[in-house]
């Protein structure tokens, strides 16, 4: 019988370095819940710039230690290109940027942010989606009446990377989640090339009940262990 695969277990700036300029890349998390910020730190030490993000919100400048979190650092470090998200508003420099012309930002409702993620991991086109129809959301987008009701045509958002946080791993990769860790992670984790999931820690095969398991390790191409910067030891 032959062994399961093993997954690799790798630094946090071995990962950083499957990004590199012109690269897309999904973050998953919602502000401090299910961010991987391991691998983001790692990812702001590694100077790669003109990234097209793909993350629900751009995080915030955090007035207590005085410095942006999280994804927050490669918006103030003008690291990106572009932004797809549904959340800006606790990030003044990314209004900023985006009010200027500096940087390209796609803002969709957060149902469908998920729902072009999900269609982009499952092979499909995208989805047929009723939010946004009759408001200034509409303008510009491709439409389509179907059973006499109007939708708007929403594309598949896939990414060359993701960064995922899950809770613990197994060896094979498969991965269970910690409460609102399990937000946009597991739905990423299936609509990129290469899958990077941040963990507290790797067990043997075997020592995660295949009920449990979440995301299943075939979507995952490495494992990365979390670090101890302040905010890593929250999620």
């Amino acid at each position: 019988m032959a062994k399961p695969f093993i997954k690799p277990v790798i630094t946090a700036a071995e990962a950083a370095g499957f990004v590199s300029e012109g690269s897309s890349l999904m973050v998953g998390g919602f502000n401090f819940g299910g961010a991987p910020y391991t691998l983001i730190e790692a990812l702001c030490e590694n100077g790669a710039h003109g990234i097209d993000l793909i993350c629900v919100d751009t995080s915030y400048y955090n007035t207590r230690v005085k410095g942006p979190v999280g994804v927050a650092r490669l918006v103030t470090e003008g690291r990106l290109r572009s932004v797809i998200a549904s959340h800006i508003g606790l990030n003044r420099k990314t209004q900023e940027l985006y009010t200027s012309g500096e940087l390209m930002i796609e803002l969709i409702p957060m149902g469908t942010f998920a729902e072009r993620i999900r269609a982009g991991g499952a092979g499909l086109g995208g989805i047929l989606s009723p939010a946004g129809i009759d408001t200034i959301y509409e303008e510009g987008r491709e439409t389509i009446e179907l059973n006499g009701k109007r939708y708007i045509i929403e594309p598949a958002i896939t990414a060359d990377v993701a960064f995922i946080r899950a809770y613990k791993a197994d060896a094979a990769g498969n991965l269970i989640y910690c409460g609102t860790n399990r937000n946009f992670n597991p739905t990423m984790a299936t609509a990129a090339n290469i899958v990077v999931a941040e963990v507290d820690e790797v067990l043997p095969i075997g020592a995660i009940d295949p009920e449990n398991v979440v995301t299943p390790g075939i979507f995952i191409d490495a494992l990365v262990i979390r670090g101890e910067s302040e905010y890593a030891s929250r999620t």
